[in-house]
């Protein structure tokens, strides 16, 4: 029996528009895990153009690769930064018990 091909799942190839984008990082946000939160702005700041984002965020494309990967941490200041260049603002709302 031959094995099936298979090809690396890639969700940037399934962002139609920002509406996307948007409800992928709010799920993100919702989960609450911040490697989780971190890879999801990698997978948007992808989308949009990482060299772009960088860009905006005065950062290096690499540094800012490392820092929004599955393996990354960054900084607080770097993630308000990226959703600053890809004109998301996070809001606050209560949390019902």
């Amino acid at each position: 029996m031959t094995k099936p091909k298979t090809t690396p799942y890639d969700v940037v190839e399934y962002f139609r528009d920002e509406t996307d984008m948007l409800a992928y990082i709010d799920a993100a946000l919702e989960d609450g895990d911040a490697s989780i939160i971190a890879h999801a702005l990698g997978d948007v700041a992808r989308a949009k153009g990482m060299t772009e984002i960088a860009s905006q965020c005065g950062l290096g494309r690499e540094s800012l690769y490392k820092s929004l990967s599955k393996q990354g941490n960054p900084e607080l200041a770097t993630v308000l930064k990226v959703l600053r260049a890809l004109g998301i603002r996070l809001r606050a709302e209560a949390v019902a018990d």
